[in-house]
């Protein structure tokens, strides 16, 4: 059997920028001074930071059903709530792997064709994209000034060589995925399933519910942001930090977790960096950064570990 870079590669890469990070992250830190804030702060902020996740899992679970029904298929809330909290666990393992596995439980339990559960997950990918920018939007002009001088001292700095190569790489990247996919020949299985994730994507904009489709998005992107304010709480040293400097870290988090597993390393890290664009001190900063990141992950094992048990259990008449 050949030896698959390219799957190792893209297994690997996560954990060691994870590892990477933590090393980063702790290399000026007083470890002792770090810990001490797991004794002090309020457990009680932080649980109703955990409950506002779950709401935000369930909603989604529940908006789901706005994009499969239009395509003629059911789906059952209870199953779609388990595979929800299932892929976010999953997530942890291979990056996206939950999604595929989200699409593959539903179409198992639900009897729905593949190619339309993925179809309708690549849908909310879009939606979800389409919410951080706007979120993006919204603290690029709330906090203009702040971050105007962030990234003007960027470009004078001396890290302006390696922004111009990273963008370049990225750039490069896109160009040669383009004119691969340009030149490739869909089979048919292969155009069947392209057709499935094109349904899901244009089935947003012929649903019957539209409106209630975008309440539960707002309703999902709300808790998340709360969630990251709420726990916030539970350090003194934040509570004078503005709800939009908090908005513009959680932004900064939220797309961290796209480069690692779960965001392990790498999500604690940016939190630390963006607050302390505000003057917070680098420890608060990354305690706080790790209770989010620790609190959310323990929702996410408890949840998820127990979703993965209860499924097939209470779908064994449907196997």
């Amino acid at each position: 059997m050949a030896f698959n870079y390219k799957n190792y590669l893209k297994n690997l890469l996560p954990i060691f920028i994870g590892v990477f990070c933590i090393y980063y992250s702790f290399r000026n830190i007083n470890f002792s001074d770090f810990t001490q804030y797991f004794y002090k702060i309020n457990y009680s902020w932080v649980v109703a930071g955990i409950m506002l996740g779950a709401l935000s899992h369930i909603s989604r679970s529940y908006r789901w059903k706005y994009l499969i029904e239009p395509m003629g298929y059911k789906l059952g809330f209870l199953n779609s709530t388990l595979a929800v909290f299932s892929a976010y666990l999953i997530n942890y393992t291979i990056p996206r792997a939950g999604d595929i596995a989200r699409g593959t439980m539903i179409s198992k339990y639900e009897n729905i064709p593949l190619e339309k559960t993925l179809g309708t997950i690549v849908a909310e990918r879009a939606i979800d994209v389409l919410c951080i920018l706007i979120i993006i939007f919204i603290g690029l002009i709330v906090e203009f000034e702040r971050i105007s001088e962030k990234l003007l001292f960027l470009i004078q700095g001396k890290n302006f060589t390696t922004i111009l190569l990273i963008f370049g790489v990225i750039l490069l990247l896109f160009i040669l995925i383009f004119k691969i996919v340009k030149k490739t020949s869909l089979n048919a299985p292969i155009s069947k399933f392209f057709n499935g994730l094109l349904e899901g994507l244009i089935v947003i904009f012929k649903m019957e519910k539209r409106f209630y489709f975008i309440l539960h998005t707002i309703f999902i992107w709300l808790m998340y942001v709360l969630m990251f304010w709420v726990t916030s709480k539970a350090f003194i040293e934040l509570y004078d930090a503005s709800f939009f400097q908090l908005m513009i870290s959680f932004t900064l988090a939220a797309l961290s977790i796209m480069l690692s597993n779960g965001g392990i390393g790498i999500y604690p890290l940016a939190v630390e960096e963006s607050l302390g664009w505000y003057g917070i001190q680098s420890t608060t900063g990354l305690a706080f950064g790790w209770v989010m990141w620790l609190s959310q992950t323990m929702m996410v094992v408890i949840f998820g570990g127990l979703s993965l048990f209860i499924l097939p259990f209470i779908n064994r008449n449907k196997i």
